[in-house]
């Protein structure tokens, strides 16, 4: 987390989770908090047409590519689908408020305090948390099948069946490890407090600059988690062979995409060139921005039984 030049946010885009209509009162507040900023153009998906109108409804795409500052309205399960259409540009700052269960990745956690947060950030005092993304890509022969940004992990696992899959590992095409597992898990800093984490992998720090590998249920219990710099490839080949029409393994991303994957299957997954720059609090009483508190609250680190 830095401070940088303020930006000037000139465009806002509001992003929001499906059904919101409990949230109408907040966002109809919001809304008219904006309204009055006679500088600012404000522009939001169709998730929030129904609350605010289809006058400024736009393509959440069109919003990532043109808005200033993106308020994520919802909990973690927004923030992740807003990365999947991530444009590649470096004056983009999103706020994420939780309107959600967890919210673990959002910055504002009760809406009272979105306003005088706001009032802060359109005044110049934040700060910026740059967090690393994954891009996962798979091969079929040869031709690239798909490709997917992953803010929390990318995830190779067996589907309704309860057999290992036997999985080969490269880094930077140099033989890692061949094992058998029930599948693996590469995360980010960001990723490593959600499945990973259940797996027995390791926090890691948001600002550490790696990701995470993390075998599910291996074999051997030699097999365990590693940390691979960011400047690193992983590539990994799936030599488990299908028995049955209905045996599907498959390469999940932020546990909202799956991608079939076949035997002889390649995923390659490197850090991507694009970042998802958060925006926190520059002052401490608004109540943000302090990740080992988050991890105490949140997920009972540290607490005794």
């Amino acid at each position: 987390m830095k401070a940088k030049k303020a930006a000037q946010f000139q465009t806002i885009g509001l992003l929001g989770r499906a059904n919101m209509k409990e949230d109408a009162p907040f966002l109809k507040e919001l809304k008219a908090y904006f309204d009055k900023k006679k500088d600012l153009t404000v522009m939001w998906d169709n998730n929030l047409s129904e609350v605010l109108g289809k006058k400024n409804e736009k393509p959440r795409p069109t919003i990532l590519k043109h808005a200033h500052l993106v308020l994520s309205l919802g909990g973690d399960g927004t923030l992740l689908k807003l990365v999947r259409d991530l444009p590649l540009r470096k004056n983009l700052y999103v706020l994420g408020v939780n309107l959600g269960t967890l919210g673990f990745n959002t910055e504002v956690f009760e809406t009272k305090k979105v306003f005088p947060l706001l009032n802060e950030i359109l005044s110049g005092q934040y700060h910026t948390d740059d967090r690393l993304l994954l891009r996962a890509t798979l091969y079929r022969k040869g031709v690239k099948i798909a490709t997917h940004l992953a803010l929390n992990e990318a995830v190779i696992n067996q589907g309704n069946f309860a057999r290992l899959i036997g999985l080969y590992c490269e880094i930077d095409q140099r033989k890692m490890i061949e094992f058998k597992a029930d599948g693996i898990i590469v995360a980010t800093p960001t990723g490593s407090t959600g499945h990973s984490l259940s797996a027995g992998g390791p926090i890691i720090h948001p600002r550490i600059d790696g990701f995470v590998f993390t075998p599910i249920c291996p074999s051997e219990l030699t097999v365990r988690p590693i940390v691979i710099p960011s400047n690193r490839q992983l590539t990994v080949r799936v030599d488990t062979e299908r028995r049955y029409a209905d045996n599907q393994i498959g390469l999940t991303i932020d546990g909202q995409i799956m991608v079939p994957v076949e035997y002889g299957d390649i995923v390659k997954i490197r850090a991507s060139h694009r970042k998802l720059r958060l925006i926190r609090a520059a002052i401490k009483s608004s109540g943000g921005g302090n990740y080992y508190k988050l991890l105490r609250e949140k997920l009972s680190w540290g607490k005794k039984a």
